[in-house]
């Protein structure tokens, strides 16, 4: 089974972090695609380091979801030094 790359935020929200990070850790340069016995979320790790390794292309719409959650991440949260 094959999971639709993850584009939104939204999606990005409903995912396990711990199995997103297995499946990042686990991504090795070569490896075939992970198998349906593995969730979205490892896929998705798995997919984000391969794209590190430079062993798959970076879509325009990670591209974008990259961009949305540095956003987010910069709402969220203040850079160093304002509010210390």
């Amino acid at each position: 089974m094959t999971y639709a790359p993850v584009t939104t935020i939204e999606e990005l929200d409903l995912l396990d972090d711990a199995d997103l990070m297995q499946g990042y850790l686990s991504a090795e340069r070569g490896d075939p695609e992970p198998g349906g016995n593995h969730s979205r979320s490892f896929h998705h790790g798995w997919r984000m380091r391969m794209m590190d390794l430079s062993e798959i292309d970076v879509p325009a719409k990670h591209r974008a979801l990259v961009r949305a959650w540095v956003q987010r991440c910069r709402l969220v949260k203040p850079r160093g030094g304002e509010n210390a």
